[in-house]
């Protein structure tokens, strides 16, 4: 892996440099005030960019949508394209996307605050057991996916904490700064018209999804375990694994459907032989259609933009669905030359059907990985669910008919169920209303001074159903966590936030060359949040209806969360400018948070920020037409979730009748609580060479996070599991490159790179006193995601190998491998990250093409832990490994080399969890891939179409993930967690098949 991708950088980075020497004596008309630009920071405050004294880095919206498929989750389409900035996505049919800028500061992780027009919007992800608490999961998305992508003019993302301490307490993860467009309209002042519309499809990407071995069938060893009275063989039904007997054409066996009354196959023996259509036909081709138009008019003073965007997505998995509407109008307008106002409002209608289950339990790709038989054609279950679904009742076992019977005698399935059932019976279905409104006014009090009013509001509300259809494998569900076997629950959460802003802006000339800008203002958050959990109890009454009156048992009473936060804040900025050529910037806020005590709940953050154009003072623009250096000091933070200072009990239900019970504490609150809070220095340079052919940006950070605030696992003797503190310490120290090349440049031709390389050291340095490792996440496996001192953040511990001198110990009586237990076998921070564009463009055409890489972060395969050992990948078959003992390779305790033989008879001899540590199965986490590429062409600005003026037309061909150039991890996707924030590392379970996604987009302007 680093051989290739440092061949790949050098290879481009050389080739480039060469092309630009060799031109650089051609004349471009690029303008020196001009380099820079104008970009939006902190608060919606527009600098220019040549003077901020920390790093940032702007995407204009052709860069983020342009070259790609839409995803649906406009922070997936940033994926390789700023410095520093990391982005998972995951492949759960509208899942979330997690960012990470500069690594982990916070040991719970962390996402970055998104800010649309200077307003905070939350981007919470929301992931909940699939009906309980022991099921699996379900990723809801994170609301970042609200957003409309037809809004968005550009993307600055404030990388460190001199860009983000003017969000004090909210700036501890770094900002992603959205802004949106302004009505244009035509230049006559007539209304314009844009239609876009897309249609994309998506193709498996087979290196993503299991080679199964094609000569074992259905078992655990290899024979049959019971015969017919005529003395055929039965299929080892009951057994999810594929360690069976040897496929044999010749042989006829009664399987599965030889008990389906609808099936061909019924009553008939069948020959014994691997399966057609194996379960990666069991998925479809996944496709998005989205159409959008936008009304605008613009002239001085006033403007408007109205946008409808309608996207229509079908997933993977069979009866999946999405359906989005998304409304947003923008209202810029000046009642007088000194009064202006500007109003934005976004709704968005999505209804969600079958989302995906990630996870272990009732994950039906995490059978298909792990728990399978050869010999089952997936076809065959379809054919027979939808003709006994038409017929459901008691007697076909609801539909349900599984293949993994218990016996010839009993239909009921053993552990899992008819993956088609599974997809069109015990799905999930979600309704999400967001609403995101400002309303901004600015008056001008005196030529330098102005005052701006705004109040925000954003609102989302998401509701969640379960069910468990009758005829399900019984399962723990609902609110008691009972076994049932069929059942129904709800979910509401709403959030929402408000903001209160004043800020005056001021800008006054201390001096003809010098002049001092800035800000004063103030802001009162508050957020409230409301949830209710309610579920049917014992199974359900009627079939198919899905309602808690529909209970056999009495409902328990709903669980319910309500809170309500407030945060007061001041804050005020000096911008000093001095003779364009040196600029230095101070911030200082204030934040009152009511989720902490009196007196600890006033807390301030600083920043100091300068930058020196040195291309102006050393008059280097023959050459070097723009040289900046910039260093800078800030300090952020983070406060405590609600209801963290005292102890507070949950009902628990009602005995006897009339007594209240209620739950037992676990954790113990500590009223004590301070915010956390971090600190970052920080050191960057930008040249321009060649009249801008050539650009680099660079910078170096170091920060440091205290006063973490964590639940501490303490003691079962306290009468506790757990102990709120602040405690804890976690270093990054990074260095980020971005380069700009044009290494062609003609009237018709030009050839544009981009450039980004990042590397982020993590470590935890302390956590409290004689703790030493604090647990984020447990997987299936033993193997669990940790922050060890001394360690970076994300260890992964588990179970390694004996060692003696280098080589694996065999258990002298068993013949097998000595293992230990609570070892570190890996790490999921990756050792960096980067990214490659390139655009061409020649008169009318354009081509473009991403390549997106991760270096390193270390990744655990439950898949493979537990599909090795079920005998379905094709490494278990290979040869004649099966039909002969093995010795593994290794030594005796006493050194000397095993020699203890092995039978392949049954599972497990050599391969999976039942032979080999959980270290075996961690892999590194490594890819190259190319993330997106399009072709397109503009059609000249006056192209008429019967008899309508088109002032512009463009057709793209565009893809996604196209081709993983590169990957350790086999049979899965390195970047295909299990969800967004803390479950988006180290953990690949039951992930759906990455797709190769092509569409066709088409804009026309009227």
């Amino acid at each position: 892996m680093k051989k290739l991708t440092t061949g790949v950088l050098v290879l481009v980075l050389s080739s480039s440099i060469a092309v630009v020497n060799a031109q650089q004596k051609k004349k471009d008309s690029v303008k020196t005030q001009d380099i820079e630009g104008v970009v939006v920071t902190a608060l919606g405050i527009k600098r220019e960019k040549k003077s901020l004294g920390y790093a940032s880095q702007e995407i204009k919206a052709s860069a983020l949508s342009d070259g790609t498929t839409n995803t649906g989750n406009i922070a997936s389409q940033l994926s390789g394209k700023v410095a520093g900035l990391n982005v998972t996505t995951n492949n759960n049919f509208g899942g979330s996307a997690n960012l990470l800028i500069r690594g982990v500061k916070s040991l719970g992780g962390g996402n970055p605050l998104i800010v649309i027009d200077g307003s905070p919007v939350n981007n919470t992800m929301t992931q909940a057991g699939a009906g309980s608490t022991s099921a699996g999961l379900v990723d809801y998305g994170n609301a970042l996916s609200d957003i409309n992508q037809e809004d968005i003019e550009s993307i600055n993302v404030l990388k460190g904490a001199a860009a983000s301490a003017l969000y004090g307490e909210r700036g501890l993860n770094g900002v992603i700064v959205i802004t949106t467009k302004n009505g244009k309209g035509k230049d006559d002042g007539s209304w314009g018209v844009t239609l876009s519309s897309s249609v994309q499809v998506g193709f498996i990407d087979k290196s993503t999804f299991p080679e199964y071995q094609t000569r074992y069938g259905a078992g655990y060893q290899q024979d049959f375990s019971s015969q017919a009275a005529d003395g055929i063989n039965y299929a080892n039904f009951g057994d999810d694994a594929s360690w069976g007997p040897k496929f044999d054409p010749n042989l006829l066996v009664y399987q599965w459907d030889s008990f389906d009354p609808t099936s061909p196959n019924y009553g008939k023996a069948t020959p014994w032989v691997a399966a057609k259509n194996g379960p990666i036909t069991f998925f479809n081709n996944p496709a998005t259609y989205t159409n959008s138009v936008t009304l605008e008019k613009g002239q001085k003073g006033q403007n408007i933009s109205f946008t409808y965007d309608n996207m229509m997505a079908d997933g993977l998995m069979p009866n999946s669905h999405i359906n989005k509407n998304n409304f947003s109008l923008k209202v810029n307008y000046d009642f007088n030359p000194k009064l202006h106002s500007s109003f934005y409002s976004t709704l968005t209608l999505q209804d969600t059907k079958g989302r995906s289950v990630t996870g272990y339990s009732d994950n039906t790709v995490s059978g298909f990985r792990q728990w399978w038989q050869t010999n089952v054609d997936v076809k065959a279950l379809e054919q027979s669910y939808f003709q006994n679904a038409a017929n459901a009742s008691s007697a076909n076992n609801y539909g349900n008919v599984s293949w993994n019977r218990k016996s010839a005698t009993n239909g009921d399935a053993a552990y899992w169920n008819n993956p088609y059932f599974q997809a069109y019976e015990n799905y999930t279905s979600d309704k999400r209303f967001r609403n995101f409104t400002y309303a901004q006014l600015t008056y001008d009090l005196l030529k330098n001074v102005s005052v701006m009013g705004k109040v925000s509001y954003d609102r989302s509300d998401l509701t969640v159903e379960n069910r468990l259809a009758m005829g399900s494998i019984a399962q723990a569900f609902g609110a008691s966590g009972k076994d049932v076997s069929s059942g129904y629950a709800k979910r509401n959460v709403l959030r929402t936030e408000t903001n209160y802003d004043l800020m005056v802006n001021y800008k006054f000339d201390i001096t003809d060359d010098i002049n001092v800008s800035g800000v004063l203002g103030g802001n009162i958050r508050r957020n409230f949040y409301s949830s209710m959990y309610a579920s049917t109890e014992g199974g359900l009454n009627v079939p198919g209806v899905y309602a808690l009156s529909n209970s056999k048992g009495a409902v328990l009473a709903p669980q319910e969360t309500e809170w309500t936060t407030q945060t007061n804040s001041g804050y005020v900025t000096a911008s000093f400018d001095f003779y364009k050529k040196f600029y230095l910037d101070a911030t200082w806020r204030v934040d009152q948070s009511s989720t902490l005590a009196s007196g600890q709940n006033v807390y301030n953050y600083p920043s100091l920020t300068g930058s020196l154009i040195l291309s102006e003072i050393l008059n280097t623009k023959n050459w070097m037409n723009f040289w900046k250096i910039r260093a800078n000091y800030a300090e952020v933070g983070g406060t405590a979730d609600p209801y963290q200072l005292a102890n507070y009990y949950s009902t628990a239900g009602i005995f006897s009748g009339s007594t209240a019970i209620y739950n037992t504490i676990l954790t113990n609150a500590e009223k004590n609580l301070k915010p956390q809070r971090s600190k970052e220095f920080e050191v960057g340079t930008e040249a321009h060479f060649f009249r801008d052919r050539l650009t680099v940006d660079f910078a170096y950070y170091k920060t440091k996070t205290i006063n973490q605030i964590l639940n501490l696992a303490v003691s079962s003797g306290t009468g506790y599991t757990g102990q709120m503190i602040n405690a804890g310490r976690i270093d990054n120290t990074g260095y980020e490159v971005a380069l700009g090349i044009v290494p062609i440049k003609s009237k018709d031709f030009t050839w544009n790179m981009d450039v980004n390389w990042s590397k982020n050291t993590n470590e935890v340095k302390s956590l409290a006193a004689g703790v030493n490792n604090y647990l984020l996440n447990s997987f299936q496996g033993g193997v669990s995601l940790n922050a060890r001192v001394g360690e970076a953040w994300g260890t992964l511990v588990g179970s390694d190998y004996v060692y003696l001198n280098g080589q694996r110990v065999i258990d002298p009586d068993t013949g097998i491998y000595q293992t230990k237990s609570n070892q570190i076998i890996g790490n999921t921070t990756p050792d960096w990250i980067g990214g490659i564009r390139n655009s061409f463009n020649y008169k009318g055409f354009t081509l473009s093409f991403l390549i997106d890489i991760r270096k390193g972060g270390d990744v655990f395969s439950t898949d493979m832990y537990y599909g090795m050992d079920t005998g379905l990948y094709k490494e278990t078959a290979i040869g004649s490994y099966r039909d002969q003992d093995v010795i593994l390779p290794g030594v005796l305790p006493d050194g000397t080399p095993n020699n203890i033989a092995l039978s392949q008879y049954a599972t497990g001899s050599n391969y999976g969890y039942e032979t080999q540590p959980a270290k075996e199965f961690v892999y590194d986490g490594s890819y190259v891939k190319l993330r997106e590429a399009s072709i397109g062409y503009t059609f000249p600005k006056t192209f008429s179409v019967a008899g309508t003026t088109i002032h512009d037309f463009k057709v793209s061909i565009v893809g996604r993930n196209l081709w993983i150039i590169h990957k350790n991890l086999p049979y899965a996707d390195p970047e295909a967690m299990t969800g967004g924030g803390i479950y988006s590392y180290g953990w690949s379970i039951g992930s759906l098949p990455t797709t190769r996604d092509v569409g066709v987009n088409v804009t026309f302007k009227f």
